[in-house]
């Protein structure tokens, strides 16, 4: 029995992340590990030089963000109150195959142009890292409030090893390929991600996704794509994955892995029963999905894969010509682009999240703002784009109710936010993901018992991600957990009004340290890397 631990939890439902029934138990912390659980009221009770009266309150593992866009956040805001108030201990990072990590001079100045919709672009930061290494070492470096890990981002990989140019690469481009995956595996990354709506990562076929994926798979790794389409070709797509999966025998971690658009409504079973086969194949599958309708991203995103080749400054210029303008529209508005996911563009779907050079037009759709102006839509699409060097954000309201629900019952499921923390009025999602699931969708609606709604957004993702020691409530693991109150928690970011904190997590601790208590920041930032090491384990 622990003699006199540094904070013992009293009192608390304890649901632990493995999906058992919560039991009212005390527990003791010590050096950030859980030392001892108690139930209440068996045996004498647990001292410690603080106690915390929880009674009333679940304590349970702190969440774990499958899918964060935090890479910048993380060391420009380190508070990271955002992500942390609602009870986020852990994120993944690195996502849709661009980071600012492998790059050169060259490729991180193209790549922070490119997602400054995702992550600003402070012209005054210290960008003083080039490696996966040296940016983890940043991370640790600099101090931050959750625990991070990061995904060799394959766009960037391909940018470093042969531009933004869209063809086969060669025998030595891809050897080069190999070795930064293998390098930033190495490093500690977790896996290797990929955005195959996002150039350059699109350009690449699935032969050479497959012999990336062989890399990873070498070295314990996963695979994260966003894949080809989550439109008109969605269940292809992800079979497309699958196979890769499949042959490269690589674990797969599907990201955002949701069924959009109406050409999908209701489908979710089809992509369900797909999975269900793979796995049953022998394939190690797992996905994350986010608890809302619309989805958000760059409205350069929405562009043909062709006009963006060559990187930004290319973009700009066919942006600004008025042939290709108008190709450029026929292929959006009648043909279906590939980064719109091979549906025709509904500007009335589209809404401004972040626009830089235009704050008015934050929260309209473009339809609206073609109207009001007397403007065709696909012009007010250009000149925005022109405006802000690219670097508009956007929601895209294409979602489907049924297939949520239908997805996050799913075993292989877990929770990710896909938070976009950087434009001016982002989707709630940045706020809201992990305090939704508890209220909404399992309080309210019952989708998700409470015990399995936690282990799917802290003891599945901690499998998939062989964090050593983290991701439940158990003796000798670290102290990474979150308390709520499941009476009260919900999230109260809403689409007019993003940026609110969560209600009823009163208390979060990262390593045994309290980042949040009573529901307020602590300035603590006890988070640091957490790194795939040679055994194949993550810490």
């Amino acid at each position: 029995m622990v003699l006199m631990a540094d904070l013992v939890v009293r009192g608390a439902t304890v649901v632990d992340g493995t999906g058992a029934p919560g039991r009212i138990a005390d527990v003791a912390i010590t050096d950030g590990t859980i030392e001892e659980i108690a139930s209440t009221g068996t045996g004498p009770p647990l001292t410690g030089r603080r106690v915390l009266d929880a009674s009333g309150l679940v304590l349970a593992p702190g969440f774990i963000d499958m899918h964060a866009h935090s890479d910048l956040a993380l060391l420009a805001e380190p508070d990271h109150f955002a992500k942390v108030s609602q009870g986020v201990t852990c994120e993944v990072i690195g996502q849709d195959g661009l980071s600012y990590a492998p790059v050169d001079d060259t490729t991180l100045d193209a790549t922070r142009q490119a997602i400054a919709g995702w992550n600003n672009n402070p012209s005054d930061f210290d960008w003083n890292w080039r490696s996966v290494g040296e940016y983890l070492d940043r991370l640790d470096s600099a101090g931050i409030a959750v625990n991070a890990c990061y995904l060799v981002p394959q766009g960037s990989v391909r940018m470093l090893a042969m531009g933004w140019e869209d063809r086969p690469p060669t025998p030595d481009e891809l050897d080069r390929q190999r070795e930064l995956v293998a390098t930033g595996m190495r490093e500690g990354a977790v896996g290797m991600s990929s955005g195959l709506t996002y150039v350059p990562g699109m350009y690449a076929d699935d032969d050479e996704l497959t012999e990336l994926c062989l890399v990873v798979a070498s070295l314990g790794g996963f695979y994260s794509p966003h894949h080809r389409s989550y439109g008109a070709g969605a269940l292809q797509a992800y079979a497309d994955m699958v196979e890769v999966s499949r042959r490269s025998g690589c674990p797969l971690h599907l990201a955002h892995a949701t069924l959009n658009f109406g050409v999908n409504r209701g489908r979710a079973a089809e992509l369900l029963n797909l999975l269900d086969e793979a796995i049953a194949g022998g394939c190690d599958i797992s996905l994350d999905t986010y608890p809302y309708l619309p989805g958000a991203t760059t409205l350069a995103a929405l562009l043909p894969s062709w006009a963006s080749e060559g990187g930004p400054k290319a973009t700009l210029e066919r942006l600004a010509d008025p042939v290709v303008r108008e190709r450029i529209r026929h292929v959006m508005e009648v043909e279906g682009s590939d980064g719109c996911h091979g549906v025709p563009v509904e500007w009335q779907t589209i809404e401004i999240a972040g626009a830089p050079a235009a704050a008015s037009s934050v929260g309209r759709t473009v339809a609206e703002l073609a109207d009001a102006s007397g403007r065709l839509a696909f012009d007010v699409f250009c000149e925005r784009l022109l405006a802000d060097d690219l670097g508009t954000t956007i929601l895209q309201h294409v979602g489907d109710e049924d297939n949520v629900r239908a997805i996050m019952r799913h075993p292989a499921h877990t929770g990710g936010s896909d938070g976009l923390l950087a434009p001016a009025k982002p989707h709630p999602r940045a706020w809201g993901t992990f305090p939704r699931y508890l209220g909404h969708y399992t309080r309210e609606l019952g989708v998700l018992s409470l015990e399995e709604c936690v282990a799917h957004l802290t003891g599945r993702p901690a499998r998939r991600l062989r964090l050593a020691g983290r991701g439940l409530v158990r003796p000798g693991y670290r102290a990474d957990l979150v308390l709520f109150d499941p009476a009260t928690v919900r999230d109260a970011a809403t689409f007019d009004e993003p940026k609110r904190q969560a209600q009823g997590i009163p208390h979060v601790l990262v390593g045994g340290v309290a980042v949040i208590e009573d529901g307020r920041h602590t300035g603590a930032l006890p988070g640091r890397s957490l790194r795939r090491r040679s055994d194949g384990t993550t810490a």
